[in-house]
C-alpha cells in the first residue's frame, strides 16, 4: 500500500500519504492454553468504540536516531510488547463475540507522511476531522464499529521533521488504565530494549480469568452523535488554583483535585443550560470510576480489561443556588453508596446491567441521556510522559468521539503543575460556559 493517497487535501496540496503498512506480530507465539481470552460482562457492556490518543514529538531530540530508526525501534518493541499483551494481537470474529481469538494475527502499523507542520496539530480541536487522518484505518471512536481489530498504530512524519504516534485501542478489550499500562510497557521496552528490564515490571499485565459466557447484549450499531453543533475547548487549571478551589469545600469531605474540578465543570455547564433556556431541568453526570483500588483486595493498576464502573449522579436543585461544596458532597455520597459491597468485576457487571434495566423500565433513559454529562479522568496516567527513547511528547491529543454531546475529559498538564480539561458542549451552551466568571477565576491566565 506504499504511496496510497487519501482524498483529503489542503487546497491543491495532498495532505496525507500512506508510505507503508505492515502487520506487527508478537515476537514469540502465544502459548496454546492462552488462545482464548474470555471477556468479562463489563467488557461486553463497554462502548463499541476506540480510544484514540496521539503523542507529538518535535524534531529537536538528541537521540541521533533518524525517523526511519525510530520507526524500526517502535516496530521491534511493539512486537516484544505483544508477547505480554497477547489479546491485542488477536481478533474478535464479530463485534459481540464474548471472547478474543488470540491467534497472533497482529496489529496494523502504518507510516504516513503529513504535509503539514506538527504545530498545526498541537492545538487542533478534538472534533476536527483532520485529526482523524493521524489514526490507522479510521480506528477513531465510532468510525468503524464493525471492525474486529483491537489495536491500530500510525506513525506520522510531519513536514517539519516532527513525529506523531497515534494509537487506538478498542474499548471492548480495556479501559483507559489498560491503555495507559500498555503504552507505558511499550515505551519502556523501546527505551531499554527488553521486556525483562526492571523499568517494565510496573506495566506487566495482570490478567483475570473469566468463564466463557454468552454475549450479554444484542448486536447493535454504535450510535454516532452529530457533533456539528458541538464545540470542544481546553481549559487549564493550575494546582495553585485547584488548592484554592478545594478550600471552598467543607474540610470533612476531603475532596481530591479531580473531585472539585469535576464538580465545578458540571455545575458551570448545567448553570449555562438554565441561563440559556430560562428554566431548570434535572441534570445528571456519568462518572467513570477506576475500581482497581476500590476493592478490599486491591488489584494492580496493570490489571487488564475494563475494571471501571459508570456511576450516575443526579442534581435535582437549581445549579445557580447550589454551592460547589454541595455538588462535591452529592458526588462523594453517591459514590460511597453505590460502590458499597462491590468487590469483584462480576459485581460491577451486575450493577451496570441493573442500572440500565432500571432506567429503561422507568422510561427515564431518554430524559437522562438528554440532560446528562459524562466525565472521565486520566490524571495520574503516564500519557504525558510517554518516552520511547527520544524524549517526552510536547503535547498529546485525544481524538474524542462520544455517544453524548456534553462532557469533560481531565488529563495532567505536560509540566504536571495542573489539570487540563477538555470540555465538549453544544455551541450555545459553550458561549455561556466559557464566560462564566467563577469558572474562569480558577483557570490559568
Amino acid at each position: 500500500m506504499i504511496g496510497k493517497l487519501l482524498r483529503l487535501s489542503l487546497g491543491r496540496r495532498q495532505l496525507h500519504t500512506i508510505i507503508s503498512q505492515e502487520i506487527i506480530k508478537p515476537s514469540s507465539p502465544t502459548p496454546s492454553h492462552l488462545y482464548t481470552y474470555n471477556l468479562s460482562s463489563v467488557d461486553q457492556l463497554a462502548a463499541k468504540a476506540y480510544m484514540p490518543v496521539v503523542f507529538f514529538y518535535p524534531n529537536n531530540d538528541n537521540s541521533n536516531l533518524t525517523s526511519q530508526d525510530k520507526a524500526r525501534v517502535l516496530k521491534e518493541s511493539l512486537s516484544q510488547t505483544l508477547t505480554r499483551y497477547y489479546p491485542f494481537a488477536g481478533r474478535m470474529s464479530t463485534p459481540i463475540t464474548p471472547y478474543v481469538d488470540c491467534n497472533d494475527e497482529g496489529v496494523v502499523f502504518i507510516e504516513a507522511k503529513i504535509n503539514r507542520d506538527l504545530e498545526k496539530y498541537i492545538n487542533l480541536s478534538q472534533l476536527d476531522k483532520t485529526l482523524d487522518l493521524l489514526f490507522a484505518n479510521d480506528l477513531v471512536n465510532y468510525k468503524s464499529p464493525s471492525n474486529t481489530s483491537l489495536v491500530g498504530v500510525q506513525f506520522n512524519h510531519f513536514a517539519c521533521g516532527g513525529l506523531g504516534l497515534a494509537v487506538s485501542m478498542s474499548h471492548i478489550i480495556g479501559d483507559g488504565t489498560t491503555l495507559g499500562s500498555f503504552l507505558g510497557h511499550w515505551a519502556s521496552v523501546a527505551r531499554y530494549g527488553s521486556t525483562d528490564h526492571q523499568e517494565v515490571f510496573p506495566y506487566i499485565p495482570h490478567f483475570i480469568q473469566f468463564p466463557c459466557t454468552d454475549s450479554v447484549q444484542p448486536e447493535s450499531r454504535a450510535r454516532e452523535v452529530d457533533h456539528t453543533n458541538v464545540i470542544s475547548k481546553k481549559f487549564v487549571f493550575p494546582n495553585s488554583k485547584l488548592s484554592d478551589l478545594k478550600k471552598l469545600v467543607h474540610k470533612d469531605i476531603n475532596p481530591s483535585r479531580v473531585d472539585v474540578l469535576t464538580s465545578l465543570l458540571y455545575k458551570t455547564a448545567a448553570k449555562a443550560v438554565v441561563k440559556r433556556s430560562g428554566c431548570f431541568k434535572t441534570s445528571y453526570i456519568f462518572m467513570m470510576v477506576n475500581m482497581r483500588n476500590k476493592f478490599v483486595k486491591k488489584l494492580p493498576q496493570s490489571t487488564f480489561g475494563n475494571i471501571a464502573l459508570v456511576m450516575l449522579v443526579s442534581t435535582d436543585k437549581h445549579t445557580s443556588e447550589t454551592s460547589l461544596s454541595r455538588v462535591v458532597e452529592d458526588i462523594k455520597k453517591t459514590m460511597s453508596e453505590e460502590l458499597a459491597g462491590i468487590q469483584s468485576v462480576q459485581q460491577i457487571g451486575e450493577y451496570m446491567k441493573v442500572s440500565r434495566s432500571n432506567m429503561r423500565n422507568q422510561n427515564n433513559l431518554a430524559k437522562v441521556v438528554n440532560g446528562s454529562y459524562w466525565c472521565s479522568s486520566l490524571c495520574g496516567f503516564p500519557f504525558k510522559k510517554m518516552d520511547f527513547g527520544w524524549g517526552k511528547p510536547v503535547s498529546t491529543n485525544l481524538a474524542l468521539r462520544s455517544t453524548h454531546k456534553n462532557g469533560f475529559m481531565l488529563v495532567d498538564t505536560i509540566n504536571g503543575d495542573g489539570i487540563e480539561a477538555l470540555v465538549l458542549l453544544e455551541k450555545e451552551n459553550m458561549d455561556i460556559f466559557e464566560n462564566d466568571k467563577e469558572m474562569l477565576s480558577f483557570c490559568q491566565n
